[in-house]
């Protein structure tokens, strides 16, 4: 931890960390979260004038605390809730600030993963409110994730925030016998945190640095804790496989540069070399899962001296293997681009045209942006115009939507119809 960050940053760092001791001290999730993000707006506010503090978390822990006994005293003389005052009655004695209980030293991040992934709330609930509450997103953000509308997703969290709320569960990492339950969540909360940092959804970066490394950092952690899970072993893995090629992502504007045109010589080799060691271990040693499975797809394009010379039959082959352990609609798309790979782009093409009534799929981005890859890849030049354009339209990343106005641009101004090939994988 540095106060050498960026204020933004830091207080999206910080955040659930404060959110953390406050849900440690007093037992309520929604309350604390509130405080916290009266503690955040009262740094945003102050701290651009008066400096960041020598102790950022310190300062921010006893500001929330401050607010959470205001509101608390506040919420019992409204409502005088009697089951409530009597668990959290604001005498003295209960709201002095013990030194353990408020320690600024203490991270209990991971246990607040554990906390939102409670078995009272389904999985899309746990999920939306642990990046709410730990990534730092947006609820728009979140949205985008879940391709739901924001007021939807807005809903979903509030009341996922109820539940937390009234479900009096004590705040320590769950018992051995409980994780299991758990972890499933907690795990693609966690894919999703990084996943957001790797491509932002919106915005003008492509990537969202603190959030990639808040995931993988919490990952390792989760890993220290869980050594023997083979998922979580494969969630690194796979994170680590995909970071390693972000210094080749972007150009020197910060155009997106596409696997197939990444300079490999930028990749980061310690962190394939660690995520090859990871996947290697854990694909042997227990049920085999889809990030284990994505790891291992990852590490055949990082092992590819070449873009040409990528073993896409394997690929093929794991990406079936994937598909039927998860319903994904995203996954049967890069199926279909591995298909076309191995088997042509018009092969690959009616793979694509069975995946248009997906009402998960259907208009994404995604969608069209692979669909103008092959038919650029079959000759024709208008189909993958009108696709790239259209990809454009519907995402609302800048650097993707400039990068895919680029292609169309390109073979606009190429009558033949003749030019380097989008890339038939993700940046």
């Amino acid at each position: 931890m540095t106060s050498s960050h960026a204020p933004e940053d830091l207080l999206r760092e910080l955040a659930p960390q404060v959110l953390g001791v406050l849900t440690r001290r007093f037992g309520d999730f929604a309350t604390a979260e509130d405080a916290v993000q009266e503690a955040l707006l009262a740094a945003a506010t102050q701290w651009p004038a008066d400096g960041v503090p020598e102790n950022p978390r310190g300062w921010l822990v006893q500001v929330a605390y401050r607010r959470m006994v205001e509101q608390v005293r506040g919420e019992q003389a409204r409502r005088r809730r009697e089951d409530l005052a009597a668990r959290r009655e604001p005498t003295d004695r209960q709201y002095a600030p013990a030194a353990d209980d408020l320690a600024a030293d203490r991270d209990d991040t991971l246990t607040l993963l554990f906390l939102c992934a409670h078995p009272a709330l389904s999985p899309a609930s746990a999920i939306a409110l642990t990046l709410r509450a730990v990534g730092g997103l947006s609820t728009a953000e979140i949205a985008r994730a879940f391709l739901v509308p924001e007021a939807t997703m807005a809903q979903r969290i509030s009341r996922a925030k109820q539940r937390i709320r009234t479900s009096g569960i004590p705040f320590r990492l769950p018992e051995q016998s409980e994780r299991g339950r758990r972890l499933d969540a907690v795990r693609h909360v966690l894919y999703l945190i990084f996943t957001e940092g790797h491509t932002s959804s919106g915005g003008p970066d492509l990537r969202r640095v603190d959030l990639s490394d808040e995931a993988v950092r919490l990952t390792r952690l989760l890993h220290a804790l869980l050594l023997d899970d083979s998922e979580v072993t494969g969630l690194l893995a796979l994170m680590l496989l995909t970071d390693a090629r972000s210094a080749a992502r972007t150009g020197p504007h910060g155009e997106l540069i596409s696997l197939t045109d990444q300079d490999r010589s930028r990749w980061d080799r310690a962190a394939i070399a660690e995520g090859i060691a990871l996947v290697t271990h854990a694909l042997p040693r227990g049920p085999v899962g889809p990030y284990q499975i994505q790891a291992a797809i990852a590490a055949l394009h990082d092992e590819a001296p070449t873009a040409a010379e990528t073993d896409w039959p394997q690929i093929l082959a794991l990406y079936e293997v994937l598909e039927r352990h998860a319903d994904n609609p995203v996954v049967s798309l890069n199926r279909a681009v591995a298909y076309a790979m191995v088997h042509g782009p018009v092969a690959g093409l009616d793979a694509l045209a069975e995946l248009a009534a997906d009402p998960r799929l259907a208009g994404h981005h995604r969608l069209h942006a692979a669909r103008a890859h092959l038919h650029e890849l079959a000759g024709d030049r208008e189909a993958a115009l009108g696709h790239y354009r259209a990809a454009a339209e519907r995402t609302s990343s800048q650097p993707e939507q400039r990068y895919l106005l680029m292609r169309a641009a390109r073979l606009a101004g190429n009558a033949s119809g003749v030019g380097p090939p989008a890339s038939p994988g993700s940046a």
